[in-house]
């Protein structure tokens, strides 16, 4: 009888495996920390201010830490605290080159907005920001699958010149799938937020829990509203042309820690 009860025991306290993202420690990437076992209490970990995910998987601690975009090869820290204390573990980020990609879009107040589109542009980067600022509780799952079924195309952290001008990288990660076409939750989550953006069409936000958002771009519907919980692979709307894009696919976003990092890190066998 003792020897079921404490099966039991411990079959109630094992987690299954998250199925953690490749460990890339470049910018634009995710470095996978190892805490230690989860026998031990579950610890924080933060970058500077910035408090970053810890997930249990297969019987340890880890700390997922989203590199942003702009990092120089070199070293970052982070800061554990656990009952025994506070340490600092050094974050060797290495050298990534993105390629080009130039794109010709029709519609040129999506590339020199005028001020009517500005002010509007302002007020939704306030919005987004707040959303993308989000650290909620729940321990994210982050056993992602791709929201859209189709080959992927525009890949992150492309250098991107429009119509011949130079804007920001490519924060994402392209579906190529027709009107119409299904989304889904990649991963149970929280929808924080659905609305129609300049740039980026119709969008809906997730929160996956402690700093894991994902984003859904250029819809042509929005099926779900602010505040539902979501279950991996429900639907939350269809693939489109809206915002500023050269025809319609999916653009998907993931946000760690405040930070754009590659959805394909997500990805199972990549």
């Amino acid at each position: 009888m003792r020897k079921l009860s404490t099966f039991l025991l411990a079959l109630a306290l094992a987690t299954p495996a998250l199925a953690l993202p490749k460990n890339s420690p470049v910018p634009g990437g995710v470095a996978v920390i190892d805490l230690g076992p989860a026998s031990q209490p579950v610890p924080t970990a933060r970058w500077g201010d910035q408090p970053l995910a810890v997930v249990r998987d297969n019987g340890r601690w880890f700390a997922l830490f989203g590199i942003p975009l702009d990092t120089l090869p070199g070293e970052l820290d982070v800061a554990v605290a656990s009952g025994a204390g506070t340490t600092t573990r050094a974050v060797i980020v290495g050298l990534k080159n993105y390629p080009e990609q130039r794109l010709t879009i029709k519609d040129k107040r999506k590339v020199e907005p005028n001020a009517e589109d500005l002010a509007r542009i302002e007020r939704e980067q306030a919005v987004t920001a707040a959303i993308k600022k989000r650290f909620s509780a729940t321990a994210p799952a982050t056993d992602f699958a791709l929201p859209a079924s189709g080959p992927l195309s525009s890949r992150f952290g492309l250098r991107r010149i429009f119509n011949g001008l130079p804007r920001n990288p490519h924060a994402g990660l392209d579906v190529a799938v027709g009107t119409g076409a299904p989304v889904q939750a990649p991963a149970d989550g929280v929808v924080a937020n659905t609305d129609n953006y300049f740039f980026n069409g119709n969008t809906v936000f997730i929160d996956h829990g402690q700093g894991l958002i994902s984003a859904y771009m250029h819809l042509s519907r929005i099926d779900v509203r602010a505040g539902q919980a979501v279950k991996k692979g429900e639907r939350l709307g269809a693939v489109g042309a809206t915002g500023r894009v050269t025809g319609p696919h999916l653009h998907w976003a993931v946000i760690l820690n405040n930070t754009p990092v590659d959805p394909a890190l997500f990805l199972p066998g990549n």
